[in-house]
This record gives C-alpha cells, sequence and structure tokens, in this order.
C-alpha cells in the first residue's frame, strides 16, 4: 500500500513519543496552575447542536459561515463539531442555574475547523481555555490576561506580547456600527469582495480583514472605541491600570476586534514572532451570550496548543526534555530468568515503581542498549545462577557500577 494511506486526513495528526512529553507537560502545568487560581475542569461533548453555536458565536461570523464541520445526523437534528471552547461550556453552565452565573472552569479539549491548512493551523487543534462567569469587572477581566500570562510564565515561554482592545458595552454597538459604516463609504469601491459584504451584515469584520488594502483603509478612518461611550474606555482604562499594577505590560491597539459576536468590553490576543504572519497564540475576552432566555456574562481565553509548542521549540524547549526518566529496566538471561523477572516487574510496578523488560531471552548486549534508550536508572541483571542462589545484579546506569545482593535485601535498596 502507498504511504499515503497510513496517513491521517489533511490538516489532522497523530501524537505520539517524543513529541507526546510535551503536550502532557503543557497540560500538567496547566491543571496544576488553574487549580491554583479556583478552577474546576469541565469536559463537553466534541458534538453540539448546530444552534449552540450560531446563537453564541454569531450567524455572520466566519467561524459559522466558512470553517464549521456542520451536518444533519440521522434523525434530521443539525449538528456541528465544537469550532471552539466557550459556546458549549457555557450552555454547560447556564443550565446550572445560579451556580452557573458564578463559575470557574476550564477545558483542554481538540476544536474542529474547515480551513485550508497552513502553518499553525490545523483542521483539528487543541486549546487549553478558561471561562470565569459573573457580571462585567475590569478586575476580574485583569486577573484572567494575569493568569494567561501566568501560564505561559509556566510553560517557560518568553518573547510574547500582549495586545488589548475593547468591543464596549452592547448599548454601543449601534453607534459602533453607524460610525465605522459612514467611515468607510467614501472607500467602499477599494475594499475587497469579502468586506464590501461585511459593511451591512458585520462591520466590525472589516477592521479585523487582513487584505492590504483593506488594512490601509482602516488606517484611515477613525477607530470604534472613538464610537464607544466614555464608561466603556473608562472600563478599559481600569483594566489597564490593573493589569499594570501587577507589572503586566498590555499594547492597546484599537484595530483588534476578536471575530465572535459575543464579546463585549476588554478583548485581547497574546502574539509570539515565532509564528511568523499568522502569529496569535491565544486571544480572550469579555463576552454575554445568550441562550434561550438566559444571558450568561463571562470572561475567559482560549490558547491553541500547537501554537504554543512551536512557540515553544523557537525558545529551544524541547520535547526530549520532558521524557520520562529514571526506573529499572530488568534483563533476563535465559528463559526461566525472563518468567522470574515477570513476577518482580509486577511487584515494582505494584509499588509505583517505573520497570520495563523484554519479554523474550535476547542477548545481554540488545537487553542493555534497550535500557540505556528507555533512560533506565538502574538495571538487574538476573541468570541461572542468580536465581538458583537468589541473588540480583544491580547496576547504576549513571555512575557504571554495579553490585550483586540477595533479592530479600532488593526492596531495602529501593526504599
Amino acid at each position: 500500500m502507498a504511504s499515503g494511506e497510513f496517513q491521517p486526513l489533511q490538516g489532522m495528526s497523530d501524537i505520539y513519543a517524543p513529541e507526546i512529553y510535551l503536550w502532557r507537560m503543557i497540560e500538567a502545568r496547566a491543571r496544576d496552575l488553574f487549580a491554583r487560581y479556583g478552577y474546576e475542569e469541565l469536559r463537553t461533548p466534541s458534538l453540539e447542536k448546530l444552534s449552540v453555536f450560531k446563537r453564541s458565536i454569531g450567524d455572520t461570523t466566519d467561524v459559522v459561515q466558512k470553517e464549521m464541520y456542520a451536518f444533519e445526523d440521522r434523525g434530521g437534528r443539525e449538528i456541528a463539531l465544537r469550532p471552539e471552547g466557550t459556546a458549549g461550556t457555557i450552555r454547560h453552565l447556564a443550565g446550572r442555574g445560579a451556580e452557573g452565573l458564578n463559575a470557574r472552569v476550564f477545558y483542554i479539549a481538540p476544536m474542529f475547523r474547515c480551513e485550508r491548512p497552513q502553518a499553525g493551523r490545523k483542521r483539528q487543534f487543541h486549546q487549553v481555555g478558561v471561562e470565569d462567569t459573573g457580571e462585567p469587572n475590569p478586575l476580574a477581566d485583569a486577573e484572567c490576561i494575569a493568569l494567561q500570562q501566568h501560564l505561559l510564565e509556566e510553560w517557560g515561554l518568553t518573547g510574547s506580547n500582549i495586545q488589548i482592545s475593547t468591543r464596549g458595552m452592547p448599548s454601543d454597538r449601534q453607534a459602533v456600527a453607524d460610525g465605522l459604516r459612514n467611515a468607510l463609504q467614501p472607500y467602499l469601491g477599494e475594499l475587497c469582495d469579502d468586506c464590501q459584504r461585511r459593511i451591512n451584515e458585520n462591520v466590525l469584520r472589516v477592521i479585523d480583514c487582513k487584505n492590504e488594502m483593506c488594512q490601509k483603509i482602516v488606517d484611515r478612518i477613525p477607530s470604534a472605541v472613538d464610537f464607544m461611550s466614555d464608561e466603556s474606555r473608562q472600563y478599559l482604562e481600569t483594566v489597564i491600570q490593573s493589569l499594570e499594577n501587577m507589572g503586566i505590560k498590555a499594547d492597546v491597539n484599537p484595530k483588534l476586534v476578536r471575530g465572535l459576536d459575543y464579546y463585549v468590553h476588554t478583548v485581547w490576543e497574546i502574539t509570539h514572532d515565532a509564528l511568523g504572519a499568522q502569529n496569535a497564540i491565544a486571544g480572550g475576552g469579555r463576552y454575554e451570550i445568550a441562550l434561550g432566555k438566559k444571558a450568561i456574562p463571562g470572561v475567559g481565553f482560549a490558547m491553541g496548543m500547537e501554537r504554543v509548542i512551536t512557540s515553544l521549540e523557537a525558545c529551544g524547549i524541547t520535547a526530549g526534555q520532558f521524557a520520562p526518566k529514571g526506573g529499572i529496566w530488568l534483563v533476563s538471561l535465559g528463559e526461566e530468568a525472563v518468567a522470574e523477572n515477570m513476577k518482580l516487574a509486577r511487584e515494582l510496578r505494584g509499588k509505583g515503581i517505573r520497570c520495563s523488560m523484554e519479554l523474550e531471552a535476547k542477548s545481554m548486549k540488545a537487553q542493555m542498549r534497550k535500557a540505556d534508550s528507555a533512560g533506565a536508572e538502574k538495571v538487574i541483571i538476573r541468570g541461572e545462577d542468580e536465581i538458583e542462589k537468589q541473588t540480583l545484579t544491580i547496576k547504576d546506569m549513571g555512575q557504571g557500577t554495579q553490585e550483586e545482593i540477595q533479592l530479600s535485601n532488593l526492596w531495602k535498596i529501593l526504599d
């Protein structure tokens, strides 16, 4: 068969050793840090009703219109693979009554978007994110950004940059939309086809367009913030002052709007130069999501794990640094030794000791080579003589020394 038959679908990847060691580190340190901040883990289904995303993300967003894996199941229900983590999380919290209105949860999960695969962008990708529900509070926004920055530090990532802006209050939306449309009218014929459509559907998406001509036009017009209320601008200023008080620098970028309709007030992105033109590692913001008659306010962020890994590697942090080390390798000289070492391995593993061995009689040289590549700290060698005398030969792989001991004394040494 051709080698392509063994490859995953385009835009999706297998994750295995040694790469998986870096993923494990990211997940373990994230769980540890989130616990320190009082967040509990939530695991939602990969499949949701399509309406969960349409109502929360917005019908006119690129995610809903172009990127979702949406289809009908056998029962004719419209469902979708989750393209992001917030909507499903809020769907869960909305069903928990008062408890869901003041919750701190985190998730580590795969997401799915039917995009053109490119560097740093997959069709199945993974995010680690948090949601902190509660009424708008600039200090909560600042703490969420601080948590995200703290997480990057825990992972060992340096050289990232925080960009921050505001979407304003819901009551600002009409004034912002009207102001931007009027400002863009003189340039309507110069905008790309998508932006000419976006002016009426979702004018904020014009601000976020990556087309070079559209970017030049956006630079000529007032920012969305200029059309917002004093209260909205003061909210953002309080967030920035709180960050500065914690020693965290954030650059104000009025062109930052984020692409989802549920955002209100603070929005931000964290970028890293290692990612090239598409340099966003993570984003976040305050939101208000209405599901049915209930609106859930909160603040949160999501970080693309694949992008984090690319940035970590650019900083010299590699998977090999987190490969399992230590433990014991059992070397068996003869078939009887294989059987006896299987019993010993079971005892060692039962006591929480990492232990491996070959399950057939091989040369000592081949087994020692395996022990070395596995990073074993100690090797226990047993042959017919050792089994008859009830002894073991223990070799310290680091020091290169070895000694023979009674089998009954093994546990004293290991303790």
